[in-house]
């Protein structure tokens, strides 16, 4: 699976989302996101063979952490678009404070 396709699911970028603050036990993401603990594993899984997240063992757990290289080709993907929203964005300002 892509990035783009793993990132379509909304629990998918929580996840990511809690990763961000650090490497986490599917535990304490089970408990943030008020999914059932199979839930967040398959998620988990999406997200692993996606290349967006790593995990490593911890003794008898798995730590999960977030990989960016993966993210960066997403980044670039969606940099013409921040180009395009922000000269939008620059117009209706510079409207807003010619308007009276």
């Amino acid at each position: 699976m892509s990035a783009y396709a793993a990132l379509a699911e909304p629990h998918r970028r929580q996840i990511l989302d809690l990763l961000r603050d650090g490497e986490r036990h599917a535990g304490e993401l089970v408990e943030s996101l008020e999914l059932s603990q199979p839930g967040v594993s398959k998620h988990l899984k999406v997200l692993r063979e996606a290349g967006l997240v790593a995990v490593r063992p911890d003794g008898k757990r798995r730590l999960y952490a977030l990989r960016l290289e993966p993210l960066a080709e997403v980044d670039e993907w969606l940099e013409p678009y921040r180009a395009f929203w922000s000269k939008r964005l620059d117009a209706l300002e510079r409207h807003l404070e010619e308007s009276p």
